[in-house]
């Protein structure tokens, strides 16, 4: 009987060894899994800001419904311009705005659309109004002054233009794609209007995309002057368009996954 009991009592204390280490196992396996998700969590975060390049001396950041920027005081219009734009939003049916207007979020002097009449340049978006139609504030936000740099009507209304539609075309194929873009200009720019807006030499836009999860890149870069070209003849390396413009783009991509994506240029991986 003793060595009954002897068996039962072993048998008793390690049923509760058991429920002890399972007891013990799941708070570990808790902490684990929350600093996961913590980590997760963070990582999302990041990935909501991928079209913004690193910040600018002197800047001054204003943030629309649609689309970030980054405005230049001097030159009166934007160092850049980023957003993300997805395969729904590309659907929009909201109308084309009508008139250009003065950004109110601009500190200091504020370009009207009267400094570029006469002046033989188009008001060129950056951030195009096509690509706001799936918001009445996003549409009308895209023609503020802010987003227009003075554009040569044929390039405005040719490659130009022919990009921005690609655009579109690569954000229904790949679901959401990042874009920044703006102007390039000189020491000494031509300038237009009362305000003095300065004429940009050439203009930029590079794009993000996650083909099958993983990040590719494309940059081009467009003088602003007359021309019908291949877009793919205006394509670079954004880690080279980093050279032309100064500019550190998609910063919030981990270093290691930034520095590989952005010195590839790999035009086969893109539909065209």
């Amino acid at each position: 009987m003793r060595k009954n009991k002897g068996c039962i009592f072993l048998f008793l204390l390690t049923i509760l060894i058991v429920i002890l280490c399972f007891e013990y196992l799941p708070d570990g396996v808790a902490q684990e899994k929350s600093l996961e998700q913590n980590n997760a969590n963070q990582a999302l975060i990041v990935l909501k800001n991928l079209e913004l390049p690193a910040k600018i001396q002197g800047e001054q950041i204003i943030e629309h419904t649609g689309f970030t920027l980054s405005y230049n005081s001097n030159w009166l219009c934007p160092n850049w311009v980023a957003w993300e734009l997805t395969s729904t939003e590309t659907q929009g049916v909201e109308e084309r705005a009508k008139h250009f207007k003065p950004d109110p979020n601009v500190r200091g002097v504020k370009v009207v659309t009267k400094d570029y009449s006469n002046s033989g340049y188009d008001r060129g978006h950056m951030a195009p109004a096509a690509d706001m139609k799936w918001s009445e504030q996003a549409m009308r936000e895209s023609f503020y002054m802010t987003n227009i740099c003075p554009q040569i009507h044929n390039l405005n209304a040719g490659d130009w233009k022919e990009l921005e539609e690609l655009c579109r075309t690569w954000a229904n194929h790949y679901g959401k794609i990042y874009i920044c873009c703006g102007p390039i200009v000189s020491s000494n720019p031509k300038r237009i209007g009362e305000n003095r807006v300065a004429v940009p030499d050439a203009f930029f836009k590079v794009v993000l995309a996650f083909k099958n999860n993983q990040p590719q890149t494309v940059a081009f870069l467009m003088a602003n002057k007359p021309g019908n070209n291949s877009l793919k003849s205006y394509a670079m390396s954004v880690e080279d368009m980093e050279i032309v413009t100064g500019i550190d783009f998609f910063t919030n991509l981990p270093d290691s996954i930034e520095q590989n994506v952005e010195s590839i240029l790999s035009l086969k991986s893109w539909i065209w």
